[in-house]
């Protein structure tokens, strides 16, 4: 049986958004070894004593790799009954990783919260999951 008949109609859109957060993970990922070359913070040591930017470029990358599963989780249970909305969601909430690592790159970490818009798309898919959990139970 093919894929596409076990899925519903335009989780399509929710691939996309995945994809697009691997792309985030990378950029990250690819700014913290950038990092490390510019202020010579060898492997495996994962922050500096002297060198608070770099710090807050990694602080950004780890940060999202913390809460990264949960979102995959919630994300996906919400994108299997509402696709769209999910994918919008999650859209936000990948978007503002890249607005948090941007401003967290500044070497000031109050400018991390330039990405606080983040919490709609996850506290989004995680309503939408628990409102799914619900009609299973058959509470709703």
């Amino acid at each position: 049986m093919a894929i596409e008949n076990l899925l519903p109609d335009n989780f399509g859109y929710a691939i996309f958004t995945y994809l697009y957060s691997f792309v985030m993970l990378m950029y990250l990922g690819a700014q913290v070894g950038s990092a490390r070359k510019k202020y010579g913070v060898k492997y495996p040591t994962m922050y500096s004593d002297k060198e608070q930017v770099f710090n807050c470029i990694q602080r950004a990358h780890q940060h999202t790799l913390e809460v990264y599963p949960q979102w995959l989780v919630f994300q996906t249970i919400a994108a299997l009954e509402y696709p769209i909305a999910a994918s919008v969601l999650g859209v936000i909430w990948v978007t503002s990783r890249f607005s948090y690592a941007w401003g967290y790159s500044t070497g000031d970490p109050a400018k991390r919260m330039r990405g606080v818009y983040g919490y709609i798309g996850l506290f989004g898919v995680i309503l939408l999951s628990i409102s799914i959990a619900l009609k299973l139970l058959g509470v709703l």
